[in-house]
């Protein structure tokens, strides 16, 4: 895992009314590992996979009903700075920069368009310490470990705006086929780590959301495996140009994707 620029996808971390069940599910879907930290950072789990950081996970608060999600973090350089820029940009901080311990710094806004996205500083974590990287289709070599982190959303344009402004990301690779597909990378240049769709025409109503892909070496299998564990399929296994991909819910709610390469 290299050192993560400005606007990178950075971490993960999951928010679940049933975090020992999350642990039974994650570990039989992906093989990690899982360690709670002291009371001082409120049982916070550290999930690993062949004994490194790959995500994160916590119990939902005494009185929240919202509902069990993963949350996408952003690296940042100040996150407070970062959370400022998001107001004036349209969006909502949610959860203002804080302080965890001498690990980091974290924010939870909701960009312009409604979706949830995290901020993390860097202190003694930088976040991922393995992570996989989905271009080239060779999802299936990182199987368990992060490799795709994507932004549905019907306000594209705008969206694109935001992070850029926001986030300072600078030079994504734009692809538009004329039929109402719409992509932009986070970077132009490799290491790829993720992107946004517009959802405007395929899947117009859909709110707003970023969804994290874990590695499967068999997608079809990883996705029989959530449904057989207690999660639910949301969208079967289908190939893309860039490998084959389901998306998913674990026992709880909380949605995720499946990538790996085509069969």
């Amino acid at each position: 895992m290299t050192t993560p620029k400005p606007g990178d996808p950075t971490w993960v971390d999951l928010y679940s009314a049933d975090p020992d069940r999350a642990i039974a599910f994650y570990g039989e879907l992906f093989g990690w590992t899982a360690e709670r930290a002291g009371e001082e950072f409120g049982g916070y789990i550290t999930f690993r996979k062949d004994g490194k950081a790959v995500a994160g996970g916590m119990g939902r608060m005494d009185g929240d009903d919202g509902p069990d999600q993963w949350t996408i973090y952003l690296a940042s350089a100040d996150a407070a700075a970062t959370a400022d820029a998001a107001a004036a940009h349209g969006g909502t901080v949610v959860v203002p920069a804080m302080a965890v311990g001498e690990v980091g710094t974290m924010a939870i806004l909701a960009d312009n368009g409604g979706a949830g996205i995290g901020v993390w500083q860097a202190g003694t974590s930088a976040g991922f310490e393995a992570i996989g990287i989905a271009s080239g289709g060779h999802w299936s070599e990182h199987a368990g470990i992060p490799t795709w982190f994507e932004l549905h959303t019907g306000a594209y344009d705008a969206a694109l705006d935001f992070y850029r402004g926001v986030f300072g990301w600078q030079d994504p690779f734009a692809l538009d086929d004329g039929s109402g597909f719409r992509y932009t990378t986070i970077h132009a240049e490799t290491p790829m780590l993720g992107g946004v769709m517009d959802t405007s025409v395929l899947m117009p109503g859909t709110p707003a959301s970023w969804t994290v892909y874990f590695g499967a070496e068999d997608v079809d299998k990883a996705t029989e495996q959530v449904a057989a564990l207690g999660g639910a399929v949301l969208m079967p296994p289908m190939d893309t140009p860039y490998g084959r991909v389901s998306g998913v819910a674990d026992p709880t709610g909380a949605r995720f994707s499946i990538g790996g390469n085509k069969i």
